[in-house]
């Protein structure tokens, strides 16, 4: 398995990506599946591209199988801290350690990102395996957003996490 960070050259296999996360994971983004198949593919290499965020994917024979993205605050006040997005492993790639191994290179990264201090994240409730990852990973719960998302058929409520770097 390689993990690398991701460029606009692979804007294609992180839509690709993404629309499936979407499709099998709907409560776990916030992003909807209908407004990912609207958005235009310029829109993700622009995201890819963005100098305060860094989306790490996980290939395995060359093979996009996960990703994960860290965006930096831009605020002056605020650029201490950093938010963990878009967390996704595809179902062939789980149990190998794929979701540990991308989010251990983003933590290197931004332990390397001078100035920041902090990691944010938010986690569905309900994800055990995805908060079991993150506390092991030195996360700490320190709140929940109750009814943080609405679907059509329920509200979600997410965990809200930190790491100190």
């Amino acid at each position: 398995m390689e993990i690398r960070i991701m460029t606009a050259d692979d804007a294609s296999a992180y839509y690709a990506l993404r629309i499936e996360a979407l499709r099998l994971a709907p409560d776990a983004f916030s992003t909807r599946l209908e407004d990912a198949l609207n958005r235009p593919i310029e829109k993700t290499k622009e995201n890819l591209s963005l100098e305060y965020a860094v989306t790490f994917g996980a290939y395995i024979d060359e093979k996009l199988v996960g990703n994960v993205t860290l965006s930096r605050n831009t605020s002056p006040n605020m650029n201490h801290r950093a938010s963990v997005y878009a967390v996704y492993v595809t179902p062939e790639a789980r149990g190998m350690g794929t979701a540990r191994r991308l989010m251990e290179e983003l933590i290197a990264y931004a332990e390397s990102w001078s100035g920041l201090e902090k990691l944010d994240l938010m986690v569905a409730s309900h994800n055990e395996p995805a908060k079991k990852l993150y506390n092991a990973l030195g996360f700490e719960k320190y709140g929940v957003d109750v009814k943080a998302m609405k679907t059509k058929e329920k509200y979600i409520d997410e965990d809200l996490m930190v790491k100190f770097l």
